[in-house]
């Protein structure tokens, strides 16, 4: 009997029902193109960041840069809507140059030109509800063109699904409405909602859970997760700039302390398999040992693999919980300071939470942090090292014989 049978038969059919359906899920057309450009948008982001601190005629480079933050965001969302739609309307069947053209189009006309003032007001007026707006106007005009093209045939089809997506941006700005309020509105209430310990853990649960069934739980869940914390981390950034105290503490840069060394929290589960007895856990440890101090853990994950491992799957989803708790009551109590600015996670280690928080005293929680997770998959990696090197005997035995 393998180590993924049971013996009954029952424990899992449920997992043998579950998994292909995430896995359909996260093979969508959709969520891969979302998976695919979200990244590359954030070329958009550092982009905006410099133009917009250079442009800027006064103010210390902290001023500037927190000032440009929202700004950056905006243009951000240029570059998601266009990579958006050019990844996705290939997989969809739809003429690239077409697609990313409406998309652009529809884009362009449902911006809040009612604060266009000037273009820096416009992309702040955008800011990180544009993620929303972006991702929206991408699904829904490919969506559209394939639907239509599928019905009508190619050239009626893109015609006509064309018209309809334009006509509806237009249609929707003659009757002044705003879609960009309107996402904006509606982010308000996820945030109050997602600012908790209970959304905090939430999050971490699912991300590391999918994990261990070999889906990468963060692009899963950063349609519906990023453009949120990305706008609490804004405001943060924003009271920061107006000297008022920072409202959140789950933001983007928060799951800097969550997840040292990437999803799992594994940057102590690499230090712990350095010393592992076996030649081929050590030789995957020390690869994976540089790309977890810029929490990148891909190597670990499959090279290990930690994706349906047995033993491992255990800490790699209780570790996560446990830091999110002492980091979340660490900020809250005033211990730490709040994340003030988005830092990203290819930031190393102990780097990435002094700039994110500006405070000497986020480098002390990433030590505490990465102590607590010593303690809690040491036990564990005992039980798989003590496997794997009973494992490696074997085979030496029967390749001796």
């Amino acid at each position: 009997m393998s180590s993924h049978e049971s013996p009954a038969g029952g424990s899992n059919s449920v997992v043998d029902r579950l998994v292909p359906a995430i896995r359909s899920f996260a093979a969508l057309p959709e969520m891969l193109a979302i998976q695919r450009t979200l990244p590359i948008s954030f070329a958009g982001l550092i982009i905006g960041l410099v133009v917009f601190m250079a442009i800027l005629p006064t103010g210390s480079l902290l001023d500037r840069f927190a000032h440009s933050f929202a700004a950056a965001f905006g243009i951000m969302s240029t570059f998601l809507v266009v990579a958006l739609a050019c990844d996705l309307a290939p997989r969809r069947d739809v003429p690239r140059i077409l697609g990313t053209l409406v998309a652009v189009g529809a884009f362009a006309i449902s911006l809040p030109y009612a604060h266009a003032t000037s273009f820096l007001a416009l992309e702040k007026a955008l800011g990180s509800s544009g993620l929303f707006l972006a991702i929206g106007v991408g699904l829904i005009t490919i969506g559209a063109l394939a639907i239509a093209r599928a019905r009508l045939g190619a050239l009626a089809g893109s015609i006509v699904g064309s018209v309809l997506v334009i006509g509806i941006a237009i249609a929707l700005v003659a009757r002044g409405i705003s879609v960009t309020a309107g996402l904006t509105a509606l982010i308000a209430p996820l945030g109050t909602l997602g600012d908790s310990l209970t959304a905090l853990l939430i999050i971490t649960f699912v991300e590391t859970l999918l994990w261990t069934f070999g889906i990468h739980g963060p692009a899963l869940l950063a349609a519906v997760v990023l453009p949120v914390y990305i706008n609490l981390q804004l405001q943060n950034t924003d009271a920061l700039a107006h000297g008022d105290p920072l409202p959140h503490i789950v933001t983007v840069s928060m799951f800097i302390f969550v997840f040292p060394g990437g999803a799992g929290a594994t940057f102590p589960l690499v230090l712990l398999l350095l010393r592992g007895r076996t030649k081929r856990v050590r030789r995957v440890a020390l690869a994976s040992l540089v790309p977890a101090i810029v929490n990148a853990n891909e190597p670990l994950m499959f090279g290990l693999p930690l994706v349906l491992n047995p033993i491992l799957s255990v800490p790699f989803v209780v570790t996560p919980l446990v830091l999110g708790v002492v980091s979340y009551y660490a900020m809250a109590l005033g211990i730490v300071a709040r994340p003030a600015y988005y830092i990203p996670s290819t930031v190393p280690l102990g780097l990435g939470a002094f700039l994110a928080t500006k405070d000497w005293r986020s480098i002390v929680l990433i030590v505490v942090n990465l102590a607590i997770g010593l303690a809690i998959y040491a036990p564990f990696v005992a039980i798989y090292d003590r496997a794997e090197n009973e494992r490696e005997r074997d085979a030496e035995a029967g390749a001796a014989a």
